[in-house]
């Protein structure tokens, strides 16, 4: 298989359907795509009924074209990543790996455009979050549900406003920032640097002042991205946890006991935001984002200090600080529903707490005259003494 037969293969697949974000290739299913969060199968000339071992290994090996890092990683780990160009079409973040003793390949598309806070529609605390000066901002979620869009639409308000040296470790880049009123390095993993804990060391010594971290994935990564926040850095990092309280739980599990109250009191100093993600499924078709968002303030230092209590937990916080930018994902979610981007039903079905959510929605429901329940037509039933 030749590079303008894959390059072929993929441009087909692009067109096949609208908003395709994943491109998929697995033994036994025909080539897929992931249009609006559903996967469904591309019909391409000549018919492929199932992919076969073979079919997919040779695509494998064609994109990963004699890397002997990426070949490595593959036989070593079962997986690897890699960056991959459709030259005048598309950028993909592809992921190759090993089920049953075959291969699979996902393939992410990029947005070639940088994102923007305003086209995106996020929220208007994500202006204050690329205001900061210092610290460690972290985005959770699960993988695929937007952090590094939301990130580098953070980064291009950065660029269009300081002049300021922007040092960002990914794997693979996604994004790729202009120069601006910010001068910006992009590094890439494997081919730039060999680890993010190794990368994030070095870019201490390349005079930032905002670091990108891709993925915060071990405690050593942890502990330089504190350091660096310590020292007058803005980090931006990413973690896969579904809220921003399971957030700072995540951290503090990657140290011993004997190091808990240390990390505490520098995480309680350091931490400026914690924003989560998740993409729900919009009407009419695609996804739209929903978010939850802490800030620190002395509350909430007080509880990464002190740990959570009755009247005193993440969730109190975010709801007694809407007018400072947080949110929490029930009241988004409702708020999604309220502006009729959503059903009921998938604003239930992805809010943290049901309760909550629900009596919110049904709050909705009775400001627009709504009924809030589905029982109708209750009476007393005046005839149940006289029969007994």
């Amino acid at each position: 298989m030749k590079k303008q037969e894959i390059d072929h293969i993929l441009t087909r697949m692009l067109d096949s359907h609208s908003n395709v974000s994943d491109l998929n290739f697995t033994v036994g299913k025909p080539f897929q795509v992931e249009s609006s969060g559903q996967l469904v199968p591309v019909d391409i000339q000549p018919h492929i009924k199932e992919m076969t071992p073979f079919q997919t290994e040779a695509f494998a090996l064609n994109l990963i074209n004699q890397d002997r890092r990426l070949t490595e990683n593959l036989i070593k780990t079962g997986s690897c990543d890699l960056s991959y160009s459709l030259p005048g079409k598309a950028r993909f973040r592809v992921n190759i790996f090993s089920q049953t003793g075959k291969y699979s390949i996902v393939c992410r598309r990029l947005e070639s455009k940088v994102p923007t806070i305003k086209d995106m529609k996020l929220p208007e605390s994500f202006f204050q979050i690329s205001e900061e000066l210092n610290g460690i901002v972290f985005f959770t979620g699960a993988t695929g549900t937007g952090k590094s869009t939301s990130l580098a639409a953070i980064l291009e308000e950065v660029n269009e406003n300081k002049s300021v040296h922007v040092v960002t470790l990914e794997d693979p880049i996604e994004y790729q920032h202009p120069h601006k009123k910010s001068t910006f390095n992009q590094r890439e993993l494997g081919s730039d640097f060999d680890n993010f804990a190794n990368g994030l060391r070095a870019a201490l010594r390349q005079a930032p002042k905002v670091i990108l971290v891709g993925e915060m994935r071990d405690r050593e990564t942890v502990e330089i991205g504190l350091t660096a926040a310590e020292t007058g850095h803005l980090v931006f990092t990413t973690l896969h946890t579904v809220d921003a309280g399971q957030t700072i739980n995540r951290v503090l599990g990657m140290f011993g006991i004997e190091e808990e109250k240390q990390i505490r009191i520098r995480l309680a100093d350091t931490v400026r935001w914690v924003v989560s993600q998740r993409l729900l499924p919009k009407i009419g078709g695609g996804r739209v984002a929903a978010f939850e968002v802490l800030r620190t303030n002395i509350r909430v230092k007080d509880v990464i200090l002190n740990g959570e209590a009755e009247g005193k937990t993440y969730p109190d916080i975010m709801q007694a600080g809407k007018p400072f930018g947080m949110t929490t994902f029930d009241d988004y979610i409702v708020g999604l529903y309220e502006q009729g981007l959503i059903t009921q039903e998938t604003a239930m079905s992805y809010a943290s707490h049901k309760g909550i959510a629900g009596r919110g929605i049904d709050s909705v429901k009775s400001s627009r005259g709504e009924a809030t329940t589905d029982i109708a037509d209750l009476e007393i039933d005046r005839e149940y003494e006289k029969s007994n």
